[in-house]
């Protein structure tokens, strides 16, 4: 008598479960496989973004010797969108369409905007590199970094809201989770790929990783494109009646307590990102790191936001207050930017990755806390204007930062600048400490923002129910 056959045992699906964060977002509608591949956009997002935020900014600095200024305001030029995120998000919910798809449209013009911005992008560099081509290079360089980040805006709002529409409504929340988890992956594999690929920096090589990244985004986001939306002409007939966008944001920010924790947000993001610009550069001109090297900061930056999803997600299942989580987030910041402010004096590069992956595991605590604490007050058909408000007031003050970082860093150089040349590796380093100290205060003062809003928290919970206790699920991080 034969036994029976066991059916095998899915080794891959198990450990993805077990490893990957919010991989329980999976359901019988919506499963893993066709989740993973929609969070392919998310993959190209993150690639993007350490090309203009991490391995760009160092090779213009150090390579091509753009000023650290106009370096942090080209960074920053994508972040002018960021305050449409909101509008953008609304406009995927009430899109109209006798086609019947509401965030495909939106998606397919973000990736196309992309690839056309990483397109033109390596001759611009290569432009302001010439003394006689500079401004072309500049109005070029610029074009393509607001392409570039254009796309990416567009793309993962829509791509978001989308998640939220696929996932049943008990798992929302963790498949929205997941798609952020990815793009930290695609961020980390993207730093260290990129970093390896430059380790010998040359202008044809950088012609090449930027070009690829370009034919590797419309691939990845076409593969995760396909048969993702199905069309209903109902829901986005031409002739049915919409709410209008002001009203519904008046209606967001009227409640002071979301208006506060938009506040701690925008604070939060900023104390997080201006070292964007700086914190490759610091490793190779007062470290004395290669590209390579220094592209691994934003690697070890990615793998330290992933850890912090990782955890978040494990603490939230125990009960966590997302604001409290959020709060950790941010003393774990001021810590990392402590080793980061002291690699330099001590010459330990060891330091700053230390600090880089802090400062990473800090971010994704706060991202995490205040993402599901913003969700929380969003109604299901608002879930493009939630999850913009909480992209655009994110993007915009991580964009200020990065700014205002390029351009402190500069002024205090220049102000302590003297003649003598052993002086000036000083200089340039106090210029970065001075950021790096900016930072920390700002992440003290949004400290001090989240602090009250977890006691009205407190005294708005209905009687006998302790917040505390609850498990991670819709409430947390509704749509």
């Amino acid at each position: 008598m034969k036994r029976p056959v066991r059916p095998a045992t899915p080794h891959w699906t198990e450990v993805a479960f077990r490893l990957l964060p919010f991989a329980d977002a999976a359901s019988a509608d919506l499963p893993l496989s066709q989740l993973l591949r929609l969070s392919l956009f998310q993959v190209t997002v993150g690639m993007a973004t350490v090309l203009l935020n991490g391995t760009l900014n160092r090779v213009m600095v150090v390579e091509l010797g753009t000023p650290t200024w106009l370096v942090a305001l080209l960074i920053a030029v994508p972040l002018l969108v960021a305050p449409f995120r909101a509008l953008i998000g609304h406009k995927s919910d009430t899109h109209r369409s006798v086609l019947g798809w509401r965030r495909v449209p939106y998606i397919w013009f973000g990736t196309l905007m992309q690839f056309g911005g990483l397109a033109i992008m390596p001759f611009a560099l290569l432009l302001l590199g010439t003394a006689d081509r500079f401004e072309i290079g500049l109005v070029a360089a610029t074009a393509a970094f607001l392409l570039t980040g254009t796309g990416f805006h567009v793309t993962q709002t829509a791509g978001l809201a989308l998640a939220t529409d696929l996932a049943p409504e008990d798992k929302r929340p963790r498949a929205v989770a997941l798609l952020y988890v990815m793009l930290l992956v695609g961020m980390m594999f993207a730093a260290f790929v990129i970093g390896g690929v430059l380790i010998e920096y040359s202008a044809t090589k950088l012609v090449q990783v930027i070009q690829g990244c370009a034919v590797l985004t419309i691939i990845l986001n076409l593969i995760a494109l396909w048969k993702q939306e199905a069309r209903n002409p109902v829901v986005t007939a031409p002739t049915r009646e919409t709410p209008d966008f002001s009203a519904l944001w008046q209606a967001f920010v009227r409640d002071g307590r979301n208006a506060r924790l938009l506040v701690a947000i925008g604070i939060g993001a900023m104390g997080f990102a201006m070292q964007d610009a700086l914190l490759e550069p610091y490793g190779g001109e007062i470290l004395g790191l290669s590209v390579g090297a220094t592209t691994g900061l934003t690697g070890a930056w990615a793998l330290g936001s992933l850890i912090g999803f990782m955890v978040s997600g494990r603490l939230l299942a125990r009960g966590w207050d997302q604001l409290r989580l959020a709060g950790a987030g941010l003393v774990i910041g001021i810590n990392a930017f402590l080793l980061v402010l002291f690699a330099g004096p001590f010459a330990a590069p060891a330091m700053l990755y230390c600090g880089a992956l802090g400062i990473g595991l800090g971010l994704g605590l706060f991202s995490v806390g205040t993402l599901m604490e913003a969700m929380a007050i969003a109604k299901t058909e608002t879930a493009g204007l939630a999850l913009g408000a909480w992209g655009a007031v994110q993007a915009t003050c991580a964009g200020a930062g990065i700014a205002l970082g390029g351009l402190l860093r500069d002024f205090i150089a220049m102000l302590m600048q003297s003649g003598e040349a052993p002086a000036s590796a000083a200089t340039r380093a106090s210029g970065y400490a001075t950021v790096y100290t900016l930072e920390i205060a700002l992440l003290l003062a949004g400290l001090a923002a989240l602090g009250p809003l977890v006691g009205q928290r407190r005294n708005h919970a209905p009687d006998g129910e302790d917040l505390q206790g609850q498990p991670f699920g819709l409430r947390e991080f509704p749509t």
